[in-house]
């Protein structure tokens, strides 16, 4: 409706504001309520031109990350009482926004349906000997091409990692890879714990199955909590 008061007013002068109202359908009144606010409209925007004015400053002194909490904050330290929906307003019509930290995702993906395997190790993350409990996890390495997902087993006795696979997927063939890996080199003993979390990789058919011909038994802690112990956060090794 605005575009039409415009309209009406920039054509005033050529044609009689009756004629424009008439083949505009819009009513007089209106048009001149219109014109008796555009004074106030003027100074307000006037105002938030002033305000985006103040905005910029800090958003440029922090490198453009200072979002509208931030912002905000910064403008009340400075002595300016503002609004904060009008200062979301305001950056959001002049495209101003900050930096937002990405939610974490978790490479775990439970698979809800599959009953997982008891946990064999009972949050006990040592081992008296190597080969005997060798627990595996999932995580992902950001790269220009996108994700690497990559999967390991270290072996709780010389926390060193006795095999690991990467791909850009998680599925169960990861984590097969890894395992496979980790038999290969000879170093598990028959009938070891094979720990890790219940992602559905770690329940999967093929991961069982896997297990199975290995003849080794599968254990399954909480899902994401497989290295939990705080006294066992202790750098890894690899097997060269």
């Amino acid at each position: 409706m605005s575009e039409l008061y415009r309209l009406i007013h920039a054509e005033k002068t050529t044609y009689p504001i009756v004629l424009l109202c008439r083949v505009l359908k819009v009513a007089r009144s209106s048009y001149y309520a219109w014109c008796k606010g555009e004074a106030a409209r003027r100074a307000r925007q006037a105002a938030d031109d002033a305000l985006a004015h103040e905005i910029t400053v800090p958003h440029i002194a922090s490198r453009k990350t200072y979002g509208v909490p931030r912002i905000h904050a910064e403008l009340r330290r400075l002595g300016r009482r503002v609004n904060r929906k009008r200062v979301a307003r305001v950056m959001r019509e002049r495209d101003i926004h900050g930096v937002t930290r990405r939610r974490r995702r978790s490479s775990t993906r439970p698979d809800l349906k599959a009953k997982p395997a008891p946990d064999l190790i009972g949050r006990v993350f040592h081992a008296g000997r190597p080969g005997t409990r060798p627990v595996g996890d999932i995580t992902y390495l950001p790269t220009a091409e996108g994700r690497l997902y990559l999967a390991c087993r270290l072996d709780l006795a010389t926390r060193e990692v006795v095999g690991y696979a990467m791909a850009d997927h998680h599925r169960a063939e990861l984590v097969v890879d890894a395992l496979d890996m980790a038999h290969g080199r000879g170093g598990l003993e028959p009938g070891c714990m094979i720990h890790s979390d219940r992602g559905s990789g770690y329940t999967s058919t093929q991961f069982r199955e896997r297990i199975r011909e290995l003849g080794f038994r599968q254990s399954c802690g909480r899902t994401r909590s497989c290295f939990d112990c705080e006294d066992d956060q202790v750098p890894l090794r690899a097997v060269a």
